[in-house]
């Protein structure tokens, strides 16, 4: 791929960040309906009320979030599913919470380890449990997470990202346009800037299967329902409200899959299908109604999965095989598809992942 196509490619993917970091309800999946709750604005982050004491919290452009998350206020205090990108994002997340309630942050839930969502923990003292399944401290603890994928490119691409947003608003013409382009360049600089002081911290509790909490007539359950995005998704469920926050297990599009283990995950969503919810707050992308788009991406994976197998059997490199997969009959459920091809980093796992299974025969 030459200097322009990645340019181009990173300017695109950039654009598609910012776009579903604000709540955007024409994002266009076939047959999907959207949360349209009340918004509370605050100085980094907009919050859509779900729920009672229930928010949806996304960017609004001043910052980089990394994660979409969820506050939950209790009767003695706020539990934050996920923890952001960075220190100074946490910071900024606990500080506009401030708006919706003077009650602390008590509790934290990783969904996953990735850095998207965790690196954020560790402005947190001891007085805040921060909780995640096993295999989250275990992958903090054990993984050079901040010199693996995905923190890795993420990284590398700041200062490509920076100069292209810079080329892009030399260019502007229309004010408006340059003005977006312009908060998303500061936001981007400000990114890199914040990257210096990530410092991995694991979760100080964590659960094998299943943990209950309660709070009030709140009950929350932490469930692991098996692997999927990575060997360690927990879904937070909301029985009562039929609300479940499923970090990157299930976002309203395409999930980065360098940690997947493909064929468990498809199962891994058709227990998730099984709890009885109507709304469903991903990692990334935008809060939507119903199980129909489960469906798809179950059948946006199989597709994936068994192209990819039919080319590495042809003898085609990751990279290869991840340029001739045409997976375009999906995209009216997930319209980023907009040609032939799939995320490299999410081919080559799917290779390492066939190997894997070869040994296991």
């Amino acid at each position: 791929m030459n200097t322009h196509k990645i340019t181009l490619f990173l300017a695109i993917l950039l654009a598609a960040s910012y776009g579903f970091a604000v709540r955007a309800h024409a994002q266009g999946n076939a047959g999907v309906t959207y949360t349209s709750g009340a918004v509370t604005k605050a100085k980094v982050f907009n919050f859509e009320k779900i729920a009672d004491g229930v928010y949806y919290a996304t960017a609004n452009g001043t910052m980089i979030t990394g994660s979409n998350d969820v506050v939950i206020v209790n009767d003695t205090g706020v539990l934050l599913v996920d923890a952001g990108v960075t220190p100074a994002v946490a910071r900024a997340l606990v500080q506009d919470v401030k708006l919706l309630t003077d009650k602390p942050v008590r509790w934290v839930v990783n969904t996953h380890f990735h850095y998207d969502h965790t690196d954020g923990n560790s402005i947190f003292g001891p007085e805040v449990q921060i909780i995640g399944h096993e295999y989250v401290r275990y992958a903090i603890q054990n993984l050079d997470v901040l010199h693996r994928e995905p923190y890795k490119t993420a990284e590398a691409n700041l200062p490509i990202q920076i100069q292209d947003l810079k080329r892009q608003v030399s260019d502007a013409r229309d004010p408006h346009r340059r003005a977006e382009l312009q908060q998303q360049l500061d936001a981007t600089e400000l990114e890199r800037k914040q990257f210096a002081e990530i410092k991995p911290v694991p979760p100080t509790v964590t659960y094998a299967s299943t943990m209950l909490m309660y709070e009030g007539q709140r009950e929350i359950r932490l469930l692991f329902l098996g692997r999927g995005h990575t060997p360690g998704d927990t879904v937070v469920f909301l029985p009562k409200e039929r609300i479940v926050c499923t970090g990157d297990l299930m976002e309203s599009r395409l999930a980065y899959m360098g940690d997947a283990i493909f064929d468990e995950w498809v199962t891994t969503l058709d227990a998730l299908k099984k709890l009885d919810f109507d709304i469903v707050l991903p990692g990334h992308g935008v809060p939507f109604h119903g199980k129909s788009l489960i469906t798809a991406y179950q059948s946006y994976l199989k597709d994936l999965t068994a192209q990819i197998a039919k080319l590495r059997a042809q003898g085609l490199t990751a990279e290869e095989a991840a340029q001739k997969a045409d997976l375009t009959s999906h995209k009216a459920d997930f319209p980023q598809i907009t040609g032939a091809g799939a995320d490299v980093r999410g081919v080559r796992r799917m290779y390492a992942w066939m190997d894997e299974r070869a040994k296991q025969k």
